[in-house]
């Protein structure tokens, strides 16, 4: 049986999805934390934080070097060093990746226009954090 997990989602002006984010993880049989951008520490006993999409600080590429200031990210940043597991969803990602978490930058598509269509994926490695027992 797989074990309950204690989820953080973090919340920024502008995001989405995160009672989404919550509504899925409760459903799997976890418990959520809805983490306001503004907090400066984290529950105890976190076993993932999950920074989620929408459009923070706007809908465009880089408004996630905004977010990273935001006082909540020092402890994400802090919890994520020490080992513990973060997702990014979206715009979520795009704030890990300007706060150092992941290593590289986002660019502007060819057209600079948004682009929504199908792709196909392909997993070239499962050998991850996220696929380990917790």
């Amino acid at each position: 049986m797989q074990k309950s997990l204690h989820v953080a989602v973090l919340r920024f002006p502008g995001t989405n999805c995160e009672f989404d984010t919550q509504y899925a993880f409760e459903k799997l049989g976890h418990t959520t934390a809805l983490i306001w951008h503004e907090e400066e520490t984290l529950p105890q006993n976190i076993d993932l934080i999950v920074v989620p999409g929408g459009f923070s600080y706007g809908d465009y590429l880089r408004s996630g070097s905004i977010a990273r200031f935001s006082p909540i990210m020092k402890a994400v940043i802090a919890y994520a060093n020490n080992g513990g597991k973060v997702l990014g969803i979206c715009n979520g990602f795009q704030i890990l990746t300007e706060a150092g978490l992941l290593p590289g930058a986002l660019k502007r598509n060819h057209n600079l226009h948004f682009i929504s269509k199908h792709q196909n994926l392909s997993v070239i490695n499962n050998n991850n954090a996220f696929f380990e027992p917790m």
